[in-house]
């Protein structure tokens, strides 16, 4: 077929409209290829670029600076090792941050004694390890870190490919106040592909045994949980309270103790006639339950009060066999109740080969930390722990350096070209 010079200036106007409107769709999303709920956030995109030069725990060049910093902003790393916080948390109360963590030399960014709580909107999180600990606290003393935490009415908050373990409270949290309605409390929240592990069990908390993956409190909305690994958590993998709603797709949920997927809310915690609970709305597609040395005999995945839309879920027990799907009372869905746009899931079948492959701080540079929990999770090993020294102790990595060169214009493709060389 012969074609006309006009054909030809069409085709190419078409071309360069497919282009626009492809990179106008990614700047669209808070980074490439996002799925879930609060994805349409700039969070630093357009900001200052804020380098951390150091791994003090505060004072020029170091996270917590940049944190404090106020106005859109984009914080790099030249620097790789471990912060260590001293017991004092990481605050994110100015809003429209990228924190990416996959522009830290090798092995990355590790956070302990601490945690990051974020009280703001429009964040992204990406690449980073955050390792509380006890601290070599006695049991009971009352030291109850989260690992990571939204709360207020934090909003359009993203946490992509962290690694969380060791917290006495929560490893990652979506949080805020029981009664204020959902304004008031966290939304618009996804956690996806990260590693949520090892939460201590008999720790310092000061109510004793606890070791909690996700907790998503009272009245949070559009919560999405995807493509996490679950591990060694006692419960809350994750737990989804009064008046939420939310999904949770794709997960790998390896040897919990007392509950996998929770739903509901005590009594107790509503004495006012006034405010009333309500059964959290939720959809759990595509996920994997695996029974460990941990778990309770009988354990379902999906358990206590609530409305739940379900498909495609695989639950096993320690020898293989099909484990318990829902237990209590909970009232299956025929619709999916909310659902972020776009978010297309695997089937269960691939669930743990996905997550072995993809979660975690830095899937292709991991720290022995998370190497090790995925080498329990191929193996269908681990145990729940009360201490991190149980299972080697806080790391203790050199220092690593490296001079950034960014570029000019194009800084969302050079963050996601850093992002790829560590996924």
């Amino acid at each position: 077929m012969r074609r006309t010079g006009l054909g030809l200036t069409l085709v190419s106007a078409l071309l360069l409209w497919i282009g626009l409107a492809v990179s106008s769709a990614q700047d669209a999303t808070v980074f490439p290829g996002a799925q879930g709920f609060g994805i349409d956030s700039p969070a630093g995109r357009g900001g200052s670029i804020i380098r951390v030069t150091n791994l003090d725990a505060a004072g020029p060049g170091s996270l917590r600076e940049a944190l404090e910093t106020a106005g859109p902003r984009i914080v790099v790393f030249e620097v790789g090792g471990i912060i260590d916080l001293g017991g004092k948390a990481l605050s994110v109360r100015e809003p429209f941050l990228t924190l990416a963590g996959q522009t830290a030399p090798s092995p990355g960014i590790t956070v302990i004694q601490g945690s990051i709580y974020i009280s703001t909107h429009d964040i992204l999180i990406q690449h980073l390890s955050v390792r509380p600990g006890d601290r070599g606290l006695p049991k009971r003393q009352g030291w109850e870190p989260d690992g990571i935490s939204t709360s207020g009415g934090a909003y359009n908050i993203v946490i992509d490919h962290c690694s969380i373990s060791w917290a006495v409270d929560e490893n990652l949290t979506a949080s805020g106040p029981r009664h204020d309605g959902p304004q008031a409390t966290s939304h618009d929240v996804t956690f996806s592909n990260c590693i949520i592990a090892e939460a201590l069990r008999d720790s310092t908390h000061k109510k004793g045994p606890h070791s909690m993956g996700s907790l998503v409190h009272d009245f949070c909305t559009n919560i999405a949980i995807i493509g996490n690994l679950y591990a060694h958590n006692n419960g809350r993998n994750p737990y989804f309270k009064a008046h939420t709603t939310g999904v949770v797709v794709n997960n790998v949920i390896q040897n919990p103790g007392g509950a996998a997927v929770q739903i509901g809310f005590p009594e107790r915690e509503w004495p006012s006639p006034d405010l009333r609970p309500a059964n959290g709305r939720i959809s759990v597609i595509g996920n994997v339950l695996l029974h460990g040395q941990d778990t309770r005999k009988g354990l379902a995945m999906i358990a206590n009060k609530g409305d739940v839309y379900m498909a495609d879920n695989i639950a096993t027990d320690r020898d293989g066999a099909p484990a318990t799907m829902t237990a209590g009372k909970i009232t299956v869905l025929q619709e999916r109740p909310v659902w972020p746009e776009g978010l297309d899931p695997l089937p269960a079948g691939q669930t743990v080969a996905h997550v072995a492959q993809h979660a975690g701080a830095r899937p292709t540079d991991r720290d022995e930390v998370d190497r090790r929990i995925i080498r329990q999770l191929q193996d269908r090993t681990g145990c729940i722990i009360d201490s991190q020294k149980q299972v080697g102790g806080y790391p203790t990595y050199a220092m690593t350096q490296r001079k950034l060169d960014i570029p000019a214009a194009g800084i969302d493709a050079w963050l996601a070209q850093m992002s790829a060389q560590v996924q």
